[in-house]
């Protein structure tokens, strides 16, 4: 096994991903179960292909955790936290709180000292934000109330890491052991800045840090990365995006503090940058790649020689722990009001252990706060309380939810579509803007398949013999269904700038032949539309104020048919410069003087076009005799 080395190490992790995932897919398990039962297999107790040096690709691994955080940042705007600071704070802080507290007085029952009972308390509240989170985006749930608020929780519980990690030494009753059980993953290990200051000194340095990082994302980062994307390197604005992730670790852990945590401000601090998305772009397979690393060291990880020493204690001890975190969870959400169907995912989705127990454990070992005769079968529990974790969602989603969940209106499972007949051309949504371009092609013998969210607008549609569909066009396997494959045309209508954009992203990926006519609401979205690809973009607003332009021309006296021309150039013209402004999006003073020269640019066009029309007067419409807009003819 040494022999390969680093190569063959990572032929054995890469080829346990490419083999279980997709196997795990077909069978409905996930790609988490399916990363952890890899592990399992090529792990010490299985084949034995990888053995002591997955805790070292353990430390690396925990990388992903550090970019999910960083991309999900990306995606909150600062306003959506502080709406959810209630929730945060009030759901977390109850969670943390209550099950530390019940666990402690468990371990007080079976004769722990306080300090260390306090001490398991704390670290055993906490939830793996790996699995649940990436269990939750795979099946679509993170938009369900059960879904936030388990991120409200996760966010609270990463910043509890801080306060938690400070508390631990204090809470020493042992002597300090010299191994580790899991490393320490950057937080306990090295040499930090804080060491040796006082107390208001580490709360200034570590607040100035976390002050900076939030001072440089909002006026540095922007700057820096308008400067290389001039150099239109695409790889140079990958390092870009990977140098900063990793300098915002190194810094985290110099200062005691979580690198999520980290990661996570300056994620959120980035969110209405105009590079969100390019980040997001170059850091979501990295992201990916180390993440399916981490679960699959974690299903290798677990001790099967501790379990198979005191196999019923250990399943025990998982039972309890889950059952314990379910039923405090379930509480909270029936005290914070969800519905009975989101109390189910949430408590199950956050009723096992949690990757920074491994942190804190190693952490407490070292400090003399937990002896290794305690540690070592709480690790094998937390790791199998977390291999189980997608497990009991699969189960709350295929059986408990069917047989006891409330059926919502507005949660109305996509349909299964059975076309009557092949079309052309989709349509991804079916209110005003998508209706009315599906009468007009209906009305010149074009059919169309539509897809909508209100379930109530497609079965009224349905009923009027429309081939109409309910789900989210954004799914790959909808679109496939819809008949995507061999469509030509997909005609993006619906009204949400973020879903049109993740609708234009995977007919992208996964239907490169479609031609794509996608309605947008301002030049921020059509920007990103053109930047993905998309060649067909047509504002909201353009043509009502072109119509209503033309008519106060009209009305003003000026030739019906010079209107007519005016508008047409006008707008090509705007067509034309939206994709040319498109290119140069990034940088800010090119941009404002191109859109200068544009206004300059188009008077003078306008004039022109006008004088050559003044050279026969008598070509073209008169203003009179002809039909109104109205209906009427004008006299």
């Amino acid at each position: 096994m040494d022999s390969g080395g680093f190569f063959f190490q990572a032929f054995v992790y890469l080829t346990a991903a490419v083999v279980s995932v997709p196997i795990a897919k077909k069978l409905g398990l996930g790609s988490v179960l399916g990363y952890l039962i890899a592990g399992v297999i090529i792990g010490p107790f299985v084949l034995g292909l990888v053995g002591s040096e997955g805790q070292s690709v353990m430390q690396f691994a925990e990388f992903g955790i550090i970019m999910m955080l960083f991309l999900i940042g990306l995606e909150l705007q600062p306003s959506m936290i502080w709406k959810l600071k209630g929730s945060i704070l009030g759901m977390g802080g109850a969670q943390v709180t209550a099950t530390a507290l019940l666990l402690m007085a468990i371990a007080l029952f079976f004769g722990l000292q306080w300090q260390t009972a306090l001490a398991l308390g704390l670290v055993l509240a906490l939830s793996s934000t790996a699995i649940v989170l990436q269990t939750l985006h795979e099946k679509g749930l993170m938009q369900t109330d059960g879904g936030q608020n388990s991120f409200s929780v996760l966010l609270f519980q990463d910043i509890a890491i801080i306060p938690i990690l400070a508390i631990l030494p204090l809470l020493a009753t042992a002597q300090a052991s010299s191994s580790a059980v899991h490393g320490d993953g950057g937080h306990a290990g090295g040499t930090t800045w804080i060491e040796g200051l006082p107390l208001w000194g580490q709360t200034t340095l570590v607040l100035g840090v976390v002050a900076g990082i939030v001072l440089v994302g909002k006026y540095l980062i922007n700057p820096l990365f308008r400067l290389i994307a001039k150099t239109r390197l695409r790889e140079l604005f990958t390092a870009a995006a990977l140098l900063l992730v990793i300098s915002i670790t190194i810094l985290m852990g110099k200062v005691g503090l979580s690198p999520a945590l980290g990661t996570f401000i300056a994620g959120v601090v980035l969110a209405q940058s105009e590079y969100r998305h390019e980040l997001e772009t170059n850091i979501e397979p990295f992201k990916g790649l180390l993440l399916g690393l981490f679960f699959i060291s974690v299903g290798a990880s677990i001790d099967f020689e501790v379990i198979a020493a005191n196999p019923a204690l250990i399943l025990q001890l998982v039972a309890a722990l889950l059952l314990l975190k379910f039923f405090v969870l379930a509480g909270i959400g029936r005290m914070f009001g969800m519905s009975f169907d989101n109390i189910l995912l949430f408590a199950l989705a956050l009723a096992e252990g949690g990757e920074f127990a491994f942190v804190l454990f190693s952490f407490g070992l070292n400090n003399g706060v937990f002896e290794a005769s305690l540690v070592n079968p709480l690790i094998a529990v937390v790791a199998l309380s977390m291999a189980m974790t997608p497990l009991l969602v699969l189960l709350n989603e295929k059986f408990v939810q069917p047989r006891f969940g409330t059926v919502e209106k507005e949660k109305k499972s996509p349909d299964t579509i059975d076309l009557d007949r092949k079309s052309s051309v989709i349509i991804a949504g079916f209110g005003m803007v998508g209706s009315t371009v599906g009468r007009f092609m209906q009305a010149n013998d074009e059919e169309a398949t539509y897809l909508d969210t209100d379930p109530d607008n497609v079965d009224l549609l349905r009923k009027m013999g429309l081939q109409v569909f309910y789900g989210d066009a954004s799914r790959s396997d909808l679109l496939q269904a819809a008949g995507a494959a061999e469509a030509e045309l997909l005609v993006i209508a619906v009204g949400n700038a973020e879903k049109a954009l993740e609708i234009a992203g995977t007919a992208r990926k996964y239907f490169p032949h479609l031609e794509i006519i996608a309605r947008t609401s301002d030049w921020e979205e059509s920007f990103e539309m053109i930047g993905m690809g998309v060649k067909n973009v047509y504002l909201d607003t353009l043509d009502v104020a072109l119509r209503m332009g033309g008519d106060a021309l009209s009305r003003l006296g000026h030739r019906r048919y010079h209107v007519m021309r005016a508008m047409k150039t006008f707008r090509r013209y705007e067509e034309w410069h939206l994709h040319e402004l498109a290119e140069i999006r990034h940088d800010k003073k090119e941009l404002m003087r191109a859109t200068k020269l544009r206004i300059e640019d188009l008077e003078q066009l306008m004039l022109k076009e006008k004088e050559e029309l003044h050279k026969d007067k008598d070509l073209g419409w008169d203003a009179s005799g002809h039909i109104a807009d109205d209906g009427h003819m004008r006299s």
